[in-house]
């Protein structure tokens, strides 16, 4: 009888355990759901400002001419642009990566380089997993992949804006 008495106290007080760690566990997922939703919104921002300040950049300094061609002065146009893109999304890149690596839970990254690292990968979603997350925290990681695949289809996107640009600067040309 004493056993019985043993092992309900025994299985009573893992159930109250593990009660408790599903709590915090909730507590911890909805911690990183915030946080991944507010560094998405921060790199949104940040593309959103960045494409617009592009875009009048390309006005100011293209939209004057109407000799635009497919030629050395559009191909500058695209390479300028293409660069500044990857220098929006390694931004982007880099404030997940300070968020990994500042985030106390998480002990996979000695250095920033390997936060960096990690980011790029997972933003890019190339997900080549040979450094992962094992805390809680890891569901960061599939946010970051979103925003990445959401913020480069965003930039796709700019950059065809961009080649329509010439090729209607290009159309207008020749109909005159």
């Amino acid at each position: 009888m004493y056993l019985i008495f043993l092992s309900k106290d025994i299985l009573g007080s893992t159930i109250k355990k593990a009660n408790l760690d599903f709590k915090s566990n909730q507590l911890a997922m909805l911690f990183n759901i915030i946080i991944g939703l507010f560094v998405i919104g921060i790199t949104v921002i940040i593309q959103g400002y960045g494409t617009n300040f592009w875009l009048h950049h390309i006005e100011d300094t293209y939209g004057k001419l109407t000799d635009i061609r497919f030629n050395k002065q559009s191909s500058k146009l695209l390479i300028f642009t293409s660069f500044f893109l990857l220098i929006l999304h390694f931004i982007e890149s880099a404030i997940w990566a300070f968020t990994f690596y500042l985030l106390p839970g998480i002990t996979e990254f000695e250095s920033l380089e390997k936060a960096i690292y990690f980011s790029l990968v997972t933003f890019t979603t190339l997900g080549y997993g040979e450094i992962t997350i094992s805390s809680t925290n890891r569901i960061l990681a599939g946010f970051e992949a979103i925003n990445g695949i959401l913020l480069i289809g965003w930039s796709t996107a700019f950059m065809f804006s961009v080649v329509q640009y010439i090729w209607k600067r290009e159309f207008k040309k020749e109909d005159q």
